[in-house]
């Protein structure tokens, strides 16, 4: 099934029929499930992906992802310094040499990512955790004890400081996850959830904390941002000051 288009509609149709979806399922839905799940893992399909538009979310993707859980049950991975026991297999389960050089990124011991997340070449996973249908790109640090969350995207060049939690999101399907886009630093111990997107240059200074309703204010103007960073800005946390009481008594 090479064709994205036909790829896509089999994927619908299983969705509407999960229900009847198992482990014991075999055929084309199966198929194209696992199709999709190759093409996230290796980088030629994405969850989310940009447009002249803005960010564009590939619910159908999410949605291969979910099937995946109703097709294939928990079972025992090898592991230190204990065996896993999941439905969804590790990224690396069987690479050797060839395969990391082919993969041409970094991946210290404690790095744990799963089957279906993107990993670009020249990126640096210390002990740190991503998510199925993440995305990491090229030259871009993910530092000690980061969480990368189901279908966030990670642009290239960036630094995810020790720490760092990026929110995912499989479910509800037309829930955008968390982007962080090209180029930008996200300071340690910071948290970015609930969709928020991160536009491209910009700094999050230690212990940000970002959500769908959190005020981002622009110091020079008052401007007030929803959900999203402007690019090449310097966030740091703060308050605003109360509103002055009425004088009426």
């Amino acid at each position: 099934m090479n064709d994205e288009h036909a790829l896509r509609t089999q994927i619908e149709a299983a969705w509407d029929r999960r229900d009847t979806l198992s482990s014991a399922t075999t055929g084309p839905d199966r198929d194209a499930v696992e199709q999709a799940l190759a093409g996230l893992d290796a980088g030629t399909l994405r969850v989310a992906g940009p447009t002249d538009a803005g960010w564009v979310v590939n619910e159908w993707l999410k949605k291969a992802v979910l099937l995946s859980f109703r097709l294939n049950d928990s079972q025992v991975m090898p592991g230190a310094p204990a065996p896993f026991y999941d439905k969804v297999p590790l990224k690396f389960a069987g690479w050797d040499d060839a395969a990391f050089g082919l993969g041409g990124f970094r991946a210290v011991p404690g790095a744990i990512v799963r089957r279906s997340a993107y990993v670009a070449p020249g990126v640096v996973l210390m002990p740190s955790f991503v998510n199925a249908g993440a995305r990491v790109e090229s030259g871009t640090m993910v530092d000690t004890w980061v969480t990368i969350g189901s279908c966030a995207q990670i642009g290239r060049n960036c630094h995810i400081s020790g720490g760092v939690g990026i929110g995912g999101v499989l479910e509800p399907l037309q829930a955008a996850p968390v982007i962080i886009e090209d180029d930008c630093f996200i300071g340690a111990r910071s948290e970015v959830a609930e969709g928020v997107i991160v536009e491209r240059g910009s700094v999050l200074s230690m212990g940000v904390f970002l959500g769908a309703s959190t005020k981002i204010v622009d110091r020079a103007t008052g401007e007030v941002f929803v959900g999203r960073v402007p690019a090449y800005s310097v966030v740091v946390p703060g308050t605003l000051p109360p509103r002055e009481a009425s004088s009426a008594d």
